[in-house]
């Protein structure tokens, strides 16, 4: 029998039914881009309100999608940590109300872990231990070790702002529509990456696996708009060149780390995960680098990069493992720049996030 898996952290609600054999029989998402587009970013209150109106559809979506009843149902997980705290609630509001119903096995799975397992979901045995993981999204941008599905020692990430908020805030900058990335993408495509000299932050800095991305932000922002000098008129050109040149850095820093993480680990095998993961660019570096160091990269398929249930099939790995929850079970949202441990998949009541930016 499947299990239902349950994704609310941030600005997507989503539900998938998953079998034993981590196959996706339904993976459904109601995305709230129109929702916070006036804003340039998501929104916690409007997030967690269109969550309560979403959810139970949602669901009842990807159960009649799969051809199963909710009794049916093996178990029902949901992500936990890390995320909005308003978010996070609805979604265990309704896996705890679906576990009570049906009694079934409640699960609290991590999100960034569910990430990295995307690439288990898409290339199977092909994922092996240990390995080098990169979560790069709106909300987080953090390097791993792993030596299991749900082991993770973290090796590093954004002290600032991550990359995913970083590709938003230059995007509105450049008059550009929200989400940001795919609209740096697309314009960058007829730009010169050398047109501008901006930042690498922290990529020459081999004494730490930490990124910084708060200084290539004020750099294109002083392009658009130099101190003390009204808003430049960009032509055409010149955006291309700027979006180019702006995502070029970006994915140059990133790439820096990962070489230095895997030159730290030892490690043979990469793996990304995260809605930045989708970048076009990112993955023809990270091939190239792939290349060059002889080790493996997977990159899953668009479709698991960005916010979705799917990737909680890696409640599987904890249903075999007997590592079950009960109705106490609570959220912990935290931040990327908080997450210092691994990850335990034990959550308690943390802080809310004191950034916005879409994860």
């Amino acid at each position: 029998m499947p299990l239902l898996a349950i994704e609310s952290t941030c600005d997507e609600t989503a539900a998938a039914v998953i079998d034993r054999s981590r196959r996706v029989l339904s993976s459904i998402v109601a995305s709230q881009d129109t929702l916070h587009a006036r804003w340039r970013g998501v929104v916690p209150e409007i997030a967690s309100r269109a969550h309560v109106d979403r959810i139970i559809p949602v669901i009842t979506e990807a159960v009649q999608a799969a051809g199963i009843a909710k009794q049916d149902l093996e178990a029902v997980a949901v992500a936990v940590r890390p995320g909005l705290i308003g978010s996070l609630l609805v979604g265990l509001s309704a896996a705890k109300a679906i576990a009570a119903v049906f009694r079934l096995p409640l699960i609290g799975y991590d999100h960034l872990a569910a990430h990295l397992y995307a690439c288990h979901i898409a290339f199977g045995d092909r994922l092996q231990y240990p390995a080098v993981g990169l979560v790069a999204s709106g909300g987080h941008t953090s390097l791993f070790r792993l030596t299991g599905p749900l082991e993770l020692e973290r090796l590093g990430g954004t002290i600032d702002d991550a990359i995913g908020e970083a590709f938003d805030k230059a995007a509105s900058l450049l008059g550009l529509a929200y989400p940001g990335g795919p609209e740096i993408e697309r314009l960058a495509a007829t730009g010169d990456p050398k047109a501008y000299r901006f930042p690498r932050p922290l990529a020459q800095d081999r004494s730490r696996l930490d990124l910084s991305f708060s200084g290539l932000k004020t750099a294109i922002r002083y392009q658009v708009r130099p101190p003390g000098a009204d808003e430049r008129q960009l032509g055409q050109q010149q955006r291309a060149d700027l979006a180019a040149s702006f995502q070029q850095a970006a994915v140059d820093a990133l790439v820096a780390k990962v070489e230095l993480a895997i030159s730290r680990t030892g490690c043979r095998m990469v793996v990304v995960g995260g809605g930045v993961a989708a970048n076009g660019l990112l993955r023809r570096e990270l091939e190239t680098l792939g290349n060059r160091r002889r080790v493996t990269v997977l990159v899953p398929p668009l479709s698991l990069c960005t916010d979705n249930a799917a990737i909680g099939a890696i409640a599987w790995e904890q249903l075999e493992r007997g590592d079950l929850a009960t109705l106490e079970l609570d959220v912990r949202p935290g931040t990327d720049r908080s997450r210092r441990e691994a990850a335990s998949l034990t959550p308690r009541v943390g802080s809310p996030p004191a950034a916005l930016p879409r994860r």
